[in-house]
């Protein structure tokens, strides 16, 4: 299919999506009719309930909370011997986390305690290959893009489908740790790095917070954002609802965002963004799946292709301006034990010095 006769879903289509969408926003409302979720929310760890770790705990410290964690050392080892780029960090980290919410003045405060697993991407039994893919589309002069390209089956407030706090993964552990692996080769110590549409993970590899000066986020869900141990500081944000980050001009080395660009229905002023606040020389890292929230995609993301998608993010990048010709790469790991892993695609972008 070739990426300029690419329409709007059809109407029967659109009709189920929406059916489901107004069962879930159903669903949701009366879950929160008696409050909203507080910004003021707290997370902490309850280490009251910590005798569910199996081996020895390392501690992990975010900016406001403490996590108890475990690893499973015969995972790490496993995965050691079999792969040698590996490196003696664990494989993954499982957390005891407590979350309070609702508790402002007229809430009705609640606590939820929940156990999480973080990959670290290392120590797993994969290779890593990075693959250059070409982008061969000319892109118009101006925007070919009409608002329908932009409609989403789910047209509501994203605050709604984002309000209560996922602590989950949206890819596969091999997509992430060819990401992890990706920025680790790419991202230069010293760093000051901005994560957009960002959530309680951001892939990093786990000595960024000690070799990069800053780490900073916006993402939809405050609460999400301060489980990420990972981060200097964050700041809750709906890009769609206005695009304008919240940092001064030329403030970071780094700008990733991690299989997002699909929900922006302002793409392209997002990335003007991306380049206001990317210092000169300063690049763009964006990676993208196949997997995503369909009710939520816009509607012509979602008659492509894996290939389209880099060819429509590289057009984005192009009418945002201020950036060099981009460069994408099939980065999705290799071998292992898996039959299917999720592909994971990258383009780069660097700021025009």
């Amino acid at each position: 299919m070739d990426i300029d006769e690419i329409h709007p879903q059809g109407v029967i289509w659109y009709f189920k999506v929406i059916m489901k969408t107004l069962i879930f926003t159903i669903a949701l409302n009366l879950l929160l009719s008696s409050e909203a979720l507080s910004m003021s929310s707290t997370l902490s760890m309850n280490s009251s309930r910590a005798d569910f770790l199996k081996t020895a705990t390392l501690t992990a410290a975010a900016s406001t909370f403490v996590t108890a964690v475990a690893v499973d050392p015969s995972n790490a080892a496993l995965a050691l011997s079999n792969n040698p780029n590996s490196n003696s960090n664990p494989r993954f980290i499982d957390s005891q986390v407590q979350m309070k919410y609702a508790n402002g003045p007229e809430g009705n405060p609640r606590t939820r305690g929940l156990l999480v697993r973080r990959f670290t991407g290392d120590s797993t039994p994969w290779n890593f290959p990075v693959r250059p893919v070409s982008l061969v589309k000319t892109w118009p002069e101006q925007p070919p893009f009409t608002p329908e390209n932009f409609l989403r089956a789910d047209q509501q407030d994203d605050g709604s489908f984002y309000a209560i706090p996922r602590l989950v993964y949206h890819i596969d552990e091999p997509a992430v740790a060819s990401l992890t692996q990706y920025y680790r080769q790419n991202i230069p110590k010293g760093s000051s790095i901005l994560d957009i549409c960002s959530s309680w993970v951001s892939h990093y590899p786990l000595e960024f917070p000690d070799t990069m000066k800053r780490i900073s986020a916006t993402g939809m869900n405050a609460l999400e954002l301060k489980a990420n141990d990972q981060l200097s500081d964050f700041e809750p944000k709906n890009l769609n609802i206005e695009t304008k980050l919240p940092y001064p001009d030329e403030s970071f080395d780094v700008v990733t965002c991690v299989v997002s660009i699909d929900y922006l229905i302002h793409p392209i002023e997002a990335l003007k963004e991306v380049n206001r606040v990317l210092k000169p020389g300063g690049k763009a890292i964006l990676s993208q799946s196949n997997r995503c929230f369909q009710s939520k995609a816009i509607a012509m993301w979602l008659q492509m292709n894996d290939r389209q998608h880099l060819e429509l993010i590289n057009g984005y990048f192009q009418y945002a301006g201020g950036f060099l010709p981009r460069k994408a790469f099939d980065i999705t790991a290799a071998d292992g034990p898996n039959e299917y892993r999720d592909p994971m695609f990258i383009i780069e972008a660097v700021k025009e010095s």
